[in-house]
């Protein structure tokens, strides 16, 4: 599994992978293989997050073992059955070290549009959960941009939005709320632009970078297993759209998830 490294090498430890799902079967047998080359191409940590009650406990398994690796809780809404979610489960969760935010969670109306209201009260019971214990929330929003700016602004968590797909007066809104705008791979597609128009209009200071993996893998590399220490190809493509330097979208995006997370 090797990678060629970007032009402009990222310094030591300037990269935080604030999505990923290591725990995910394609990564089955490569976490050795994969977490050691962190540092060599300036991957500092990752946040994995959960979907269910079991696979947000590979999460903390995972964060327990590997010193880069962190851990959030939640249910996807693809996750959620009819009957809701088990917060009681998910509470105890958030007892665990390394946990550090509630997700993935929020809306998916493109794969099921038969459960909209529960999605809604799972959404919304787990932003009252991450309020409660005052962490961010990590948001899944994919063809439900209304209901989730609807939920978002008044509910008003603390967190990101993940993978973000939405537009350039949304990204605004969710920017007014304090929350962030994760970028991955997408933005360095050929169809990304209404992503990079994203990206050129919003301040530097509310981006978060993140790979998403095992998906969604930035070119040259798209369709292939992703891996946070493809993160300097998405950076260096906000470089390119922002016109700033690459070492500072390092540093300000660094900064952006410790100030976010508390790492």
């Amino acid at each position: 599994m090797s990678y060629p490294v970007p032009d402009i090498f990222p310094e030591l430890d300037s990269i935080i992978d604030t999505h990923a799902h290591y725990v995910s079967e394609q990564y089955e047998n490569l976490h050795n293989e994969i977490f050691s080359q962190f540092e060599a191409f300036g991957v500092k940590a990752v946040i994995n997050c959960g979907c269910n009650i079991e696979n947000s406990k590979k999460t903390i398994e995972l964060a327990k073992k590997y010193d880069c690796c962190y851990a959030a809780v939640g249910f996807h809404p693809e996750d959620i059955t009819d009957e809701g979610i088990d917060l009681v489960a998910l509470e105890e969760l958030l007892k665990a070290e390394k946990v550090l935010a509630i997700g993935e969670i929020g809306l998916d109306y493109y794969w099921n549009k038969e459960n909209k209201a529960v999605q809604i009260n799972a959404f919304i019971a787990q932003i009252e959960l991450a309020k409660k214990y005052d962490l961010p929330v990590i948001v899944h929003d994919r063809d439900a941009h209304a209901d989730t700016l609807k939920i978002l602004k008044r509910y008003k968590p603390k967190g990101v939005v993940h993978c973000f797909s939405g537009s350039v007066e949304m990204a605004r809104e969710i920017i007014k709320l304090g929350m962030y705008i994760g970028i991955g791979g997408v933005v360095t597609f050929k169809n990304g632009r209404k992503l990079s128009e994203v990206v050129a209009d919003t301040p530097m200071d509310k981006i978060l970078l993140e790979t998403d993996g095992p998906y969604l893998a930035p070119e040259p590399f798209r369709g292939r297993l992703n891996n946070s220490f493809l993160i300097p190809f998405i950076a260096e493509k906000i470089s390119e759209i922002k016109k700033f330097p690459l070492n500072e979208i390092y540093r300000i995006t660094k900064e952006n998830a410790i100030s976010l997370f508390k790492f």
